[in-house]
């Protein structure tokens, strides 16, 4: 295997599949909670990358010369440069995780891969060392938000930003970078969610419920992805796509799968004590 290769297999790891999987694991298997509200901060990350690249419209290192980067790595690089969407997400995603769960080995195996992500995009020649850096230091923001702020699950705040978000995409103007209405569907997805299911505490659950969930969730990827190109691209279509796919994955696979991820409602809030009355 040869060096462009090597890093080319490694840069795949920053794959929409990629992500879409270990989101869908990491929620089904691991944390649900946790799994959406990383969603959250996975989506406004997207959304974030996608408006910086597009309002700087920065060059790539091959942008003036092709010859630099090989035709294969520069499949891999769509859009402007600045920030790294690679990197950004890569760090979202797993130091994310990593800042939710809070194990050390886990730690380092999140910080490699990111590392490692980041050093592809360079060593390809698609993106400049600062849009790497950039693309980490936003990543880092969005993977402790992750991991500090639990968003609304129940009420008008759970329901209205995600009806506003889908709304916002139906106005998008013809032309807009089909990204934004990625974004807006993953983040409408994800707000709407509810995960009210525990996940399996055996191996044979984990199994079934690892292989059987990722069939589901990449059917249903594959049958809303063969709509039409030109209808698909439509922002308010690809944004209610996106926010569909969300939903299988974290609401249609738990039903499919009760007997493995058995219902489990979200702890209450806590009730302050009533204050005593009168003198004592």
């Amino acid at each position: 295997m040869s060096m462009d290769s090597l890093w080319l297999a490694v840069t795949n790891l920053g794959r929409d599949e990629v992500f879409i999987a270990v989101l869908a694991l990491y929620t089904l298997l691991v944390n649900p909670r946790g799994g959406r509200h990383l969603g959250v901060a996975f989506a406004l990350s997207y959304l974030v990358n996608s408006a910086l690249k597009y309002g700087l419209n920065l060059p790539r290192p091959f942008t003036d010369d092709p010859s630099v980067a090989s035709e294969a790595a520069r499949r891999t690089a769509l859009g402007p440069g600045l920030p790294s969407g690679h990197t950004q997400m890569a760090a979202t995603l797993w130091l994310g995780m990593a800042a939710q769960m809070r194990r050390g080995w886990f730690w380092g195996v999140a910080a490699a891969l990111v590392a490692l992500i980041g050093a592809s995009r360079l060593l390809l020649h698609v993106h400049y060392p600062s849009d790497v850096i950039v693309g980490l230091g936003l990543g880092l923001g969005f993977a402790f938000l992750a991991a500090a702020l639990p968003f609304p699950e129940r009420g008008l705040g759970r329901w209205l930003p995600a009806g506003v978000l889908v709304l916002i995409a139906a106005f998008l103007p013809a032309g807009t970078p089909r990204e934004y209405g990625t974004a807006l569907g993953l983040l409408a997805g994800f707000w709407a969610a509810r995960p009210d299911f525990a996940p399996p505490r055996d191996w044979a659950g984990r199994v079934i419920v690892g292989v059987a969930g990722l069939a589901i969730v990449f059917a249903a990827y594959f049958v809303l992805g063969a709509l039409p190109q030109s209808f698909k691209d439509i922002g308010l279509v690809r944004a209610l796509r996106y926010a569909a796919l969300v939903l299988v994955a974290v609401q249609v696979v738990p039903l499919a799968l009760r007997r493995w991820l058995p219902v489990q409602e979200a702890p209450a809030v806590p009730v302050a004590p009533a204050a005593p009355t009168g003198i004592r």
